[in-house]
């Protein structure tokens, strides 16, 4: 089969390997659709562990299904969660399934960029999901980057008539800025990208302003004189750190959603004296993965004009390079080979 193997963004190489074997516990899916995420393309964060297969947000049909696998059949069309729980932990007990070990050393075999994936037994009884019949596998690659979003609102807490400040319109902005909207707060939203301030608008932010024109003083002077309620980082850059922390106001909440490229230096005085919260999100629960497909199933959240690009297996390395570039793309899913 084949398979994309990272070494870094520019050397991604198309290579072959045996068809993984499965146990009686495990399915074996054909890949039918699987999205670039934006941490797919952060070199410095995976270059670290390369060469490696990568691809986490993968939907699929089930080829071969262990004899002791209940629930499922040949046929299937499933999403698949690379990250599951183990339900049994200290943190699992506590609710917090994202602070799970489990959660975050397990994957499936050997990635989503890849013809067949074998997918194991933890992943299959709690993080393998029947696509409703409205989805398409290419909708279906959306059901992760949201759940994210959605596990990031849960710790934000988001009140009808706030006005959240959501920095950077990529994906994960857009994402954010629905949610938002949904919830009844007044968004605003930046980006350096024209054509992603663009689809910020279209998606249904308030306003849009441009980063390198943003300050304070701005975003007072359409928010009756007042700074953010809350602040969502949807961007790795310094300047969209120092922005998050310049514009939150007194009770307010930053949450990091992006990874930033630097550590952050926080303004310990002043933000005891306006009892600032700063918040990271990781990942996503299962049980977000259920909302957010609810959500999608729903058209609540329109994620399919967020797909805009489409590229083969064999050519995954264009589909980083529009990712990387971040110029007219948002969502670039990568799907089969044609056959033949």
């Amino acid at each position: 089969m084949k398979v994309a193997v990272y070494y870094r963004n520019d050397d991604i190489r198309i290579e072959e390997r045996p068809i993984p074997s499965i146990s009686d516990h495990e399915i074996l899916v054909k890949m039918k659709a699987c999205g670039i995420c934006g941490t797919d393309v952060m070199e410095w964060y995976r270059v670290k562990k390369a060469p490696r297969v990568l691809g986490h947000e993968m939907t699929g049909e089930i080829l071969d299904i262990g004899k002791n696998v209940e629930g499922f059949q040949k046929g299937d069309r499933v999403f698949v969660s690379h990250h599951v729980p183990c339900y049994t932990c200290h943190h699992c007990l506590q609710g917090d399934y994202t602070a799970c070990e489990l959660l975050h050393i397990g994957n499936y075999d050997p990635g989503g960029f890849s013809e067949f994936i074998r997918i194991p037994e933890a992943n299959v009884r709690h993080g393998t999901f029947l696509l409703p019949t409205g989805l398409s596998f290419e909708d279906g690659t959306m059901i992760e980057p949201l759940a994210c979003a959605v596990a990031g609102q849960n710790l934000l807490g988001l009140k009808e008539g706030q006005t959240v400040l959501i920095i950077g319109s990529g994906v994960s902005g857009i994402l954010h800025i629905q949610l938002s909207k949904m919830k009844g707060a007044k968004v605003i939203a930046t980006d350096i990208n024209e054509y992603r301030m663009d689809k910020a608008m279209d998606f249904g932010a308030d306003r849009v302003i441009e980063a390198g024109k943003y300050s304070l003083n701005v975003l007072k002077n359409i928010n009756d004189d007042r700074p953010a309620d809350a602040v969502i980082v949807c961007s790795a850059a310094k300047q969209a750190i120092d922005h998050a922390l310049a514009s939150i106001g007194r009770k307010g909440k930053i949450l990091f959603f992006a990874v930033p490229e630097t550590d952050i230096s926080i303004p310990a005085l002043s933000f005891w004296r306006d009892e600032i919260t700063v918040l990271f999100s990781y990942g996503a629960a299962p049980g977000d993965l259920e909302k957010a497909m609810e959500l999608i199933d729903s058209r609540m959240i329109d994620i399919r004009k967020m797909i805009t690009q489409r590229v083969p297996l064999s050519s995954i390395m264009h589909g980083f390079q529009l990712v990387s570039e971040a110029k007219e793309s948002l969502k670039v899913v990568v799907v089969p080979d044609k056959e033949g």
